[in-house]
This record gives structure tokens, sequence and C-alpha cells, in this order.
């Protein structure tokens, strides 16, 4: 994705006839929000004085604290083929939240993640690399455009026409993301009726993020365009594999060169790559309600579909939450596999920044922790307490608990961001806790 100056951004967008531009921004729960101006007010906007209403926010202010301003980043200006041109185009700017006293506002999940890759520089580290694996399931509408539970395919892992459904969908996703100037790499049919997945080139861990959001946009307007519903819902259907989005780190000097790579290490893995699984495994739990954050994410994260269930890592298990995949030098990375696509991108890279780092800065040589080879889903639950392998949360209670136990995670989010987060998720484990479900009504009530 390009570079800009203020003035080509006024340039292109006199020239290409845009029309209206979103200020785009994320909430703390990961959905997108946007403010649209008339091209008319580009100006303004690229001089960081357009305002809005931040009590209106799920986790930001407080009505008296309402006034709100957007400073876009002008790396991210895209012009968005995908959308009706018929009045001129719509173009769209990613941008950082600021407070009416012109300081970045602490509850700002971008913001969040920026001071995290702050402190990776400051420890001498160039970049974090970060390629997303998304997955997600396309459904059938009913006679009046309703979503059903019905996959657009009955087909698996890697199959064609006729069986795969959605082959056709997929290409129109690819086609548009390139337009927006995306590499994509692969598109096939995952294992389960209806899933999909796309997978595009890593980026910088900021700009990764923000494509993950432009790429979901896409992936829905595109769905919806052809006449179905694109979810990135973790577990829709019961009994088949949910939707991860397997997260792929790697870390650069500041020449670009890996740092995970040795090439005299009998696994190609340096110590630093080490010490960076080591934090991570010791703060999974810990950051699983970020990673991991609905109630239906648990859903997911249960034996004999594919997901990991338990914290360790391995370079040929992939029962294991982080796997190594076989490439390296360049392409040396972790494979964090718990992660699923409702997660808000710039807080679950945050919190695996955060714990990397502390891994590195702060784990001994004798405290590393040691791959794992056992398959550990044929592992009862004793042997894998007898080797060190815990449990990842169960359900988002657990994982509740565990953010507010890990000293770590409430400093990477600071105290007005955890605190909104843990009264979010605290509302939605009530609300669920409280439904009394079919399940119940088939199993009890005639008991």
């Amino acid at each position: 994705m390009g570079k800009f100056t203020k003035k080509e951004i006024l340039d292109l967008a006199s020239k290409e006839n845009v029309r209206y531009v979103r200020l785009q921004f994320t909430d703390i729960l990961g959905t997108i929000k946007a403010v649209e101006i008339s091209v008319s007010q580009l100006k303004d906007a690229l001089d960081n004085k357009i305002m809005f209403d931040g009590s209106s926010i799920e986790g930001f202010v407080r009505i008296k604290e309402a006034d709100m301003f957007l400073r876009p980043d002008i790396d991210s200006w895209l012009i968005l083929p995908f959308e009706d041109e018929k009045y001129g185009k719509v173009a769209r700017l990613v941008c950082d939240v600021y407070t009416s006293a012109g300081k970045p506002f602490q509850g700002d999940p971008r913001f969040i993640l920026k001071s995290v890759v702050e402190r990776m520089k400051a420890a001498g580290i160039g970049s974090l690399n970060v390629g997303f694996e998304p997955e997600f399931f396309l459904f059938k509408l009913d006679s009046e455009g309703r979503p059903i539970l019905d996959p657009i395919d009955q087909a698996g892992y890697f199959d064609l026409t006729p069986l795969d459904g959605g082959e056709y969908v997929r290409r129109d996703i690819a086609i548009e993301l390139e337009k927006l100037g995306f590499v994509v790499q692969t598109a096939h049919h995952e294992v389960a009726p209806g899933q999909n997945e796309i997978n595009f080139r890593f980026a910088d861990v900021v700009a990764a993020c923000d494509n993950v959001q432009t790429f979901k946009q896409v992936v829905k307007f595109v769905a919806r365009k052809n006449g179905y519903l694109a979810t990135f819902m973790p577990k829709p259907i019961p009994r088949i594999n949910g939707s991860g989005m397997h997260t792929n780190c790697s870390l650069a000097d500041n020449e670009g060169n890996n740092l995970f790579y040795d090439e005299h290490d009998p696994m190609k893995l340096s110590l630093l790559a080490r010490k960076w699984i080591s934090g991570i495994i010791k703060h999974a739990r810990g950051f699983t309600a970020l990673t991991n954050p609905t109630v239906n994410s648990y859903k997911r994260l249960i034996p004999g579909y594919e997901a990991p269930c338990y914290v360790c890592w391995s370079d040929a298990n992939r029962s294991a939450m982080i796997r190594i995949p076989s490439s390296r030098g360049a392409g040396t990375r972790t494979e964090i596999r718990s992660v699923d696509p409702t997660a808000n991108p710039y807080l679950a890279l945050a919190a695996i920044l955060a714990s990397g780092l502390d891994g590195i800065l702060n784990t001994k040589e004798e405290d590393l922790v040691p791959p794992v080879y056992d398959n550990i889903f044929a592992l009862t639950r004793k042997q894998r307490e007898s080797m060190g392998i815990p449990n990842l949360p169960e359900n988002l209670k657990d994982a509740l608990k565990s953010l507010e136990a890990d000293p770590l995670m409430k400093e990477v989010l600071g105290e007005h961001c955890y605190t909104k987060y843990m009264e979010a998720k605290s509302i939605e484990w009530d609300a669920y806790r409280t439904l009394v479900t079919p399940w119940e009504i088939e199993t009890y009530l005639a008991k």
C-alpha cells in the first residue's frame, strides 16, 4: 500500500472524482466505525480538524468528555472500488483518535498497539511482521434477505467446483482485494461446509491490522452482492470445524533480517525466537479474552476440530497452540493458532507482542519452554499437567478471570480500556449465562 503526502491525496481525490471519504477507526470490541465526510472537507480532515462524539462509541468516554478528533494516517488512503460510484467514488482513511486536548486517546485500540510497538523499538527490534489467515463461512439468505444456517455448499478441504459452491465468491473477493493493493497468496475451501479461507501477504503489524479490518469489509460486501452472508463467527454450526485466524509473526532487525532464524540451531530457531515463544506461552491464558473475545469463541476451542485447546508449541505438531511452519530463513515465523476472527486485531496483537517482548527481555535460557511432539489431544488432563501444559480457558468467564490475573495484560490495555473491556465482556457473559437454550429444554423439560 502506497505512501502519500497530503497534497498527493488532495490531487488524487480530484483526479479520481472522489466525492466522499470515510474516516475509519475501531472501537474496543473490534467494530469498525466511521465518520463520512464530503470531499470538500478532506483538507480539514488531513489537518486533523474533524471531530466526533466519543460518548456514543462502545468503550470510549462519558458525555462530559465527548468531543474527540480523528487524525488520519495518510499512508492508509484507499479509493474503494467496490462501492457504488453512481455519485462519485468513495475513499477511506484509517484514523487515530485524539482528545480535545490534542493527546492520543488512551482507549483507542490502534494507539494501544502503537504504544507496544514503541516498546519493541526501544528494545532494539526493528519490526513485527504479521500475516493473518482469516477463515469465514458463507451462508444462504431466505426470500426476505435474512441469513439462515444453510451453508453455500457441502464441500470440504480444497474441494473444487461443482462441490465448492463458494469458488466464484472467493474469486470476486480476491479481485476486489487486489484492486486495493493486497497481494492475495491463496484462496481455497476449508474443512467445513461453506467455510473459506483467503490469505494475503504479511505486513508491518499496524498495517496488517488495518488490512484485516479492510479484508472483513470486502468479504462481507462481496458476499452480500452475490446474495450470501459472510460471517466471521468462530462456531456458527456445532460438530463441525470452526473458523480461526491463525496469526503468523516474525521479528526483524532494522535492516529487515529475520530475528527468528539461526542456521546453526538444530531447529533453525534463534534463542530470541525461543524466548518470544516462552513469553507468549506464559501469557496465553491472560490474553485469550482478547484473541478469543466472544462467548461463541470457546465453542471452537474444543478437542476434535483442529483448533488448539492447550498451551504449548511445536515445529511439527498441529495440535499445539503455537506451530513453527517448515519454512526457514526469511520465512521463519511463529503461527499462533488459537486466535479467531472476532478478535479486535489491534488489541490482540498488542497483547501478543507485549507477551513476546516479556519473554525476550525476562526469560532466562534455563527457563525456556520446550517443544511438544506428543499428540496432545491423546493425553489425559493429568498427563498434560504433569508435562506443564495448561488448558486454554474453556469459556469467556474463565478467560476474563485469567485476563484479570495477568498484570502485563492490564498494563498493556491501560486502565481505561481494561475497565471498559471487562465491563462489556462481563455483560456479554451474564446475558449468555442467564439464557435458557433449546438444548436445555429438549434435555430437561420432560424429565
